[in-house]
């Protein structure tokens, strides 16, 4: 279903990983997959295909691109380490940038466009909200406490886990009284990283189902 293609960003070109729909079907609308720390790999393609199968056009770009191309990390110590030292050398700029370019190649088809991010990729999905406007899902996205108090542009949407230590309760309260009007949901007896489908230290199947339906309810509202 899905297929490995190029988009321009300001940083130069970009892998990406492009999933479309089932032939014949109408596009429900655009989805920018935001990939976690360990670059686009079996699971966010994994992801991406879903969407793809669920009738949206889903795009994964490679984030790492600009300072790293075609990484792929293994979920252990290294895998960890790499993917911090990454996001670090990159920076959130360059990342949104790589957004930018992804929801505009979307946008370009007439697309509505729409971001979902997971871990890291959560945090830039709700950056992608307050800086350039887009409807965004977060999974478990713990870093975005510093930017809470940036104003949200478009439909938002968050999903946590309850046992997750990297987003305890007041970081959770702190999202509710920062936004209000922003969807959120809490996944009992789950931890982080709980729609890792290959990791099933993390894996949680009745919760990743349950946010990937509130998550297609959520689109179709977004976007149209």
């Amino acid at each position: 279903m899905g297929r490995d293609i190029v988009i321009q960003a300001t940083s130069g070109p970009v892998q990406a990983w492009r999933a479309d729909p089932p032939e014949h079907a109408a596009a429900l609308g655009g989805v920018v997959v935001l990939q976690e720390i360990f670059g686009v790999n079996a699971h966010i393609r994994s992801v991406a295909d879903g969407y793809a199968a669920a009738g949206y056009v889903a795009l994964a770009p490679a984030l790492f691109d600009p300072v790293a191309p075609h990484v792929e990390l293994g979920y252990d110590e290294g895998g960890f380490a790499r993917g911090r030292a990454l996001v670090a050398e990159l920076g959130m700029d360059r990342a949104l940038d790589v957004v930018r370019a992804a929801a505009g190649a979307l946008r370009d088809e007439g697309l509505a466009v729409a971001v979902v991010g997971f871990c890291w990729g959560g945090s830039v999905a709700f950056l992608a909200n307050t800086r350039l406007g887009l409807p965004a899902v977060s999974y478990y996205g713990a870093r975005t406490m510093p930017f809470l108090g940036e104003t949200l542009r478009a439909p938002m949407l968050f999903h946590f886990g309850e046992d997750d230590a990297s987003i305890p309760p007041a970081d959770r309260q702190a999202h509710r009284d920062a936004h209000p009007g922003a969807g959120m949901h809490l996944y009992p007896g789950t931890g982080h990283a709980f729609n890792r489908d290959v990791d099933p230290r993390h894996f949680h199947a009745a919760s990743a189902a349950l946010a990937r339906r509130r998550t297609l309810d959520f689109l179709a509202s977004a976007l149209h």
